[in-house]
């Protein structure tokens, strides 16, 4: 069907007249404008003709946008909310009292009316009301017109130049100002929506985003975080045409990083400004001017203007806009609901210059200085500085409480105190630096300046029961920040973009599954929100599941130690290295590749900090040590034959494994690879080190046998993403393993150990076990290390009693070492303000 190729003046809700082609594209199927013309007419028709305010509880689903669309082609003024926030929706149904309230679920829409007519008067021009942080409950709305949204729709689509062809996938909620534009903008073109409520750290959106030929993607200044964290610059994205980026001001070195990349890429990076109170856009900053001029919000969308009016006692103005998407006013209540046009123009409060080529900066907002000891503080200066520094930061205060800085990751909080008093002429002590793992953000992806503000009286109380009693779903959150050590976990975040590892993963997860009853196979990718949605068990269960790989670590050194004690003899040390490398690549290999390296160093430090310091006790207790093996060189520069001085070679081996890989991978051309082809590039690297595996070529590594092939079929069964590839790696385990140890029973322990991995998602433990199950695993590596001390000294008592003694002495030390860290970090904070004083 022919278009009508004049699209400038159309509107996103003339749907018909895009006929056949794809509206709506989801990970099941598809829907054609007529097809989605029609049942917004249903709805249309089932919301009747006299006008209504209607309430919709909004998802990122279909039946959402059919409902948004039906309401305002239908005429009903609209309040659109977040349907995941309860509190929120409650507080604007009692506020509002809504005539008709939609909500969406389970691929139906729920028509609730409240009252036969309406209760309200409404003003004819009123058709949608917003709240300005997209999430709260928040009785202040931006009430705005069929027209604003119309005429942003149309000036968005013309820089962006959207066509026919274009296809977005919809990264940001529908009930967030800069979501429902991306909406607008493509329907008004008779462009798609790749409709999804994925987070961009989930490997899936990247799978829909590729099928279904998405063109672009919006973000606010946090997904460029999560983008780097999940190697977004070396993804392959043919289709891809532009991101955009508002919501918050992206660093400006942020913004010329992200443009060098779009340009090497071939994509657009479009840095935009604007407001709810101005229906969604202001400015747009080209994007061959990004690179050059990054730290400006660019010109004026087509149809508004700017102008700069003095504020007394300061070097910038203040912005004003002007456009015809400048909204109808605010509604405090439903009385406002019959206000018309309150203004004109839009006073941003933010404080801008304009550049002599046309450009405009913000520099700044009234509204956030303070007034401290005599002088004025700009709150975005303090966190200007900060940045200076290398610290990312939040500011915030008052004239009476001084300034209160959330400051991200681990910083010299005295320091950073000092410097920021001396550039601002303040007291010492009316700075107040709180060093938090990640800066408070709203679900849109702003600073939570409220929150900041609270952390000057924030305490943290443990619970008197040390939080282990009558785990819930409730408790998703809570576990997640002990077992990872982090005190701002988050409903999008997942186990792996808060940087766990295989050591943490086994205790988290069996919390977890104490918590939620079995978990999915691939929990560690999904959402805390998503985790803490899960039913609890019912009733108590008898036998509990876990991942087979945290059950094999458990067994394994219980065999480990009975072997050694000689109580039975049942190898199992090669098994763990296939499991290592299981782990290895489904929490190492993450993130862009500055990441990927800080995530192999930190993960190779928790093994070579604790074997160090305990092999360096050994050696001063005992004679059976020699100082290679306190710096793990045993195996490079020890004695051929197998002597006391062979006890860590597990240990060493590991490492000298982990250390190849690291290397190999910090090889950026390497990274690429890896990224581009995972499951082929594994394949690779074990048909390499096969060579050591048949001798073929002697890599000169130590003896006990080479490893390494052992450690990547473990890796590759990770990367095996179907049956077909997991077929094709289970038999090369099968044909490589055989032979390799001349010991039938070690060899078919391993071969059936990863078949276990890779085939098998649960095994059966009695629910009684599973806390000490999980324990055991965790710690396997510390029983390992101390058990060579410690059953020397229980074998007068018997085997068994040398086999049991020596477990307990190793989860201490592997609690020891998980405590140790965390207090001296805590010890630091507490201790700054100490010696700032």
């Amino acid at each position: 069907m022919s278009l009508n190729p004049d699209l400038s003046e159309a509107t996103f809700t003339d749907l018909a007249r895009h006929g056949d082609r794809p509206a709506v594209l989801t990970a099941d199927g598809a829907l054609s404008y007529r097809e989605l013309a029609a049942r917004v007419d249903d709805v249309a028709a089932r919301l009747g003709t006299e006008r209504r305010l209607v309430l919709l509880a909004a998802r990122n689903d279909v039946e959402t946008l059919v409902a948004y669309l039906a309401a305002i082609t239908a005429g009903h003024p609209l309040l659109v909310v977040p349907a995941d926030k309860p509190a929120a929706l409650e507080s604007l149904v009692s506020g509002y009292e809504p005539d008709v309230v939609l909500r969406t679920g389970n691929g139906s829409l729920a028509i609730d009316e409240r009252w036969p007519g309406t209760r309200h008067e409404l003003h004819p021009d009123l058709a949608l009301l917003l709240s300005t942080s997209g999430s709260t409950g928040s009785p202040k709305l931006v009430r705005l017109s069929r027209a604003n949204l119309e005429e942003n729709a149309r000036s968005i689509a013309g820089y962006l130049s959207i066509g026919p062809d274009d296809r977005a996938a919809t990264t940001l909620p529908f009930s967030y100002c800069y979501g429902l534009s991306v909406v607008n903008s493509h329907l008004a073109r008779g462009a798609g929506l790749v409709l999804t409520d994925l987070s961009v750290v989930d490997p899936c959106f990247w799978d829909l985003f590729r099928e279904r030929g998405a063109t672009s993607f919006a973000a606010v200044p946090y997904s460029f975080d999560l983008l780097e964290r999940v190697g977004f610059a070396d993804m392959d994205l043919p289709t891809l045409r532009y991101v955009t980026q508002a919501g918050g001001r992206l660093a400006p070195e942020k913004v010329r990083t992200w443009a060098e990349t779009g340009q090497r890429r071939g994509w657009d990076l479009f840095v935009m400004y604007g407001a709810t109170e101005a229906t969604a856009r202001m400015a747009y900053l080209p994007p061959d001017l990004a690179a050059e001029h990054p730290g400006t919000i660019g010109v004026p969308v087509p149809g508004g203007s700017f102008r700069i009016d003095p504020v007394d006692g300061l070097p910038a103005g203040e912005l004003v806009y002007t456009g015809p998407n400048v909204m109808l006013g605010y509604a405090e209540g439903p009385d406002d609901l019959a206000l018309g046009r309150e203004l004109q123009e839009l006073r941003t409060g933010d404080l801008a210059r304009r550049h002599p080529n046309g450009l405009y900066e913000v520099v700044g907002r009234r509204s956030r200085f303070v007034k401290i000891a005599g002088l004025r503080v700009d709150l975005g200066q303090v966190e200007r500085i900060l940045a200076d520094l290398g610290a990312t930061a939040a500011a915030t205060g008052s004239d009476d409480d001084g300034l209160v800085i959330a400051v991200e990751g681990d910083h010299d909080a005295d320091l950073l105190s000092k410097v920021l008093a001396t550039d601002l002429g303040l007291p010492r002590a009316a700075v107040a630096l709180h060093p938090v793992e990640r800066l408070p953000r709203l679900p849109t992806g702003k600073i939570d300046y409220p929150a900041v503000r609270n952390l000057a009286a924030a305490q943290v109380v443990p619970p008197a029961d040390g939080g282990r009693q009558q785990e819930g779903p409730a408790d998703v959150p809570r576990i997640f920040g002990e077992c990872l050590d982090r005190a701002d976990v988050r409903a999008t975040d997942t186990f792996v973009s808060l940087s766990g590892d295989s050591l943490s993963y086994v205790a988290l997860s069996v919390r977890l599954e104490a918590a939620l009853g079995p978990l999915p196979a691939n929990w560690h990718l999904l959402p805390v929100g998503e985790l803490s949605g899960r039913s609890r068990p019912r009733r108590r269960r008898l036998i509990s599941f876990l991942e087979p790989s945290i059950v094999l670590r458990a067994v394994a050194i219980i065999c480990i130690v009975a072997a050694h004690v000689e109580l039975f003899t049942f190898h199992t040390a090669h098994l763990l290295f296939v499991v290592a490398g299981f782990n290895f690549a489904r929490f190492q290999l993450t993130g862009n590749r500055p990441e990927r390296l800080r995530r192999h160093a930190r993960s190779l430090a928790r093994i070579v900090v604790p074997s160090v310091a305990f092999i360096a006790v050994a050696y001063v207790l005992t004679d059976n040590y020699s100082v290679a093996n306190i710096f793990l060189l045993n195996g490079m520069v020890g004695p051929q034959e197998v002597t006391s001085e062979w006890h860590f070679w597990f240990v060493e081996m590991l490492v000298y494994v982990l250390v190849a890989v690291m290397l190999l991978l910090a090889v950026p051309w390497v990274d690429r690879l890896e990224r581009r082809v995972p499951f082929a590039f594994a394949l690779g690297v074990l048909a390499v080190t096969l060579l050591s595996r048949y001798d073929i070529v002697d890599p000169g590594l130590p003896k006990p046998l080479p490893v390494f092939w052992l450690f990547v079929l473990g890796w590759a069964v990770a990367r095996a993403g179907d049956t077909r590839r997991r077929l094709l790696v289970s038999a090369l385990a099968a044909l490589t393993v055989p032979g390799s140890f001349d010991e039938p029973l070690r060899e078919v322990t391993i071969v059936l150990g990863l078949l276990l991995i890779t085939w098998v998602p649960a095994l059966p433990v009695p629910s009684i076990l599973r806390r000490v199950t999980g324990w055991l695993a965790a710690a396997s590596l510390y029983i390992y290390l101390t058990h060579w001390l410690v059953y020397p000294m229980l074998m007068p008592f018997g085997q068994v009693v040398a086999v049991v003694g020596c477990l307990p002495v190793g989860v201490g030390y592997w609690a020891l070492c998980r405590w140790a860290p965390v207090a001296f970090v805590r010890w630091r904070r507490r201790r700054a303000p100490i010696l700032a004083s």
